[in-house]
């Protein structure tokens, strides 16, 4: 999967969360790794120690994330939920009946939800890529990843405030 040049709407929260978050991964993060694998070097052969390969996977999955976040960084857009007016877009909370059963979730990037237990669809996702720029009351039908059709009403748009 690439990364799209595309601009991801963020609350100003979440984008100075997401920074603190880079910050100490890029410093104190990568110095905590390096330190757990040069203890893992003094306890002698590579090959079969587990703690060091333990440690090169957390430095992996940790340079990965720095390289993640300074894109959703960089490709930004900061400000204020969008003023709902009844249209489905980035940053709106939706309540839809999706094959028969009431759901209610945030279209954007997850990571604007941050702690918040709501579930979070993308706008590339197939269902979010579905319902963009509907409004309530529309229907629509989407393929979810198994190739199943799938049915969309929606109930309600409103004005993500936040955690």
């Amino acid at each position: 999967m690439t990364q799209e040049a595309t601009v991801t709407w963020l609350t100003q929260e979440a984008f100075d969360r997401l920074a603190a978050e880079l910050d100490y991964l890029e410093t104190l993060g990568r110095s905590e790794i390096a330190g757990k694998i040069e203890a893992a070097r003094e306890e002698g052969d590579l090959k079969e120690n587990g703690g060091y390969h333990a440690a090169k996977d957390e430095q992996g999955k940790q340079e990965a994330r720095i390289r993640q976040l300074k894109h959703l960084l960089k490709t930004a857009e900061v400000g204020a939920a969008p003023e709902s007016h009844g249209v489905v877009e980035p940053g709106t909370v939706i309540t839809a009946v999706i094959a028969g059963e009431e759901t209610v979730f945030l279209i954007g990037n997850r990571e604007i939800a941050g702690d918040s237990d709501l579930d979070v669809y993308s706008e590339q996702s197939p269902l979010g890529a579905a319902i963009l720029g509907l409004k309530v009351g529309e229907k629509t039908n989407y393929t979810a990843p198994n190739g199943k059709e799938i049915a969309v009403h929606v109930t309600k748009v409103e004005t993500w405030a936040g955690q």
